[in-house]
């Protein structure tokens, strides 16, 4: 941790309240643009960050309704999460039933339980949608 705080500027190593370590980005350098320019490509396609997503907020979900709902391709989806140990399945009968795991909880940051992490999406899409479907006002010059 000391080596990383002098030879980074803009990386810390924290200890977190289970006492593991990540390295991160220093709170006062993650909002700034330049930043975002030399990010790395995000851990998971947007597809397969949607299939999550849902798994996240429909959690237990059978792989029925994730297949209708998000399309045969939810199968590669489930298989990168299952590797990434974001997901876990369990087997009733011939179906199986995903919801996610610790670690996705501890690497996505979330506290609490399912009905506080469904809440925190619900507001997030509701959010989303009122900015897109928000009336464009516009005035006619006579």
């Amino acid at each position: 941790m000391k080596k990383a705080k002098s030879a980074f500027r803009a990386i810390e190593i924290v200890v977190l309240p289970d006492e593991s370590y990540v390295m991160q980005l220093k709170p006062e350098y993650s909002s700034s643009r330049p930043v975002k320019k030399y990010a790395l490509k995000p851990v998971l396609p947007k597809a397969t960050l949607k299939t999550l997503s849902y798994i996240a907020y429909m959690q237990p979900i059978a792989s029925k309704q994730l297949v209708e709902t998000r399309g045969s391709g939810v199968y590669a989806h489930l298989k990168e999460l299952k590797q990434l140990d974001y997901i876990s399945h369990q087997n009733v009968g011939r179906l199986k039933i995903y919801m996610t795991t610790e670690k996705f909880q501890k690497y996505f940051g979330i506290k609490g339980d399912v009905q506080d992490l469904k809440q925190r999406l619900f507001s997030k899409v509701r959010k989303t949608a009122n900015r897109q479907t928000a009336p464009q006002i516009t005035t006619k010059a006579n």
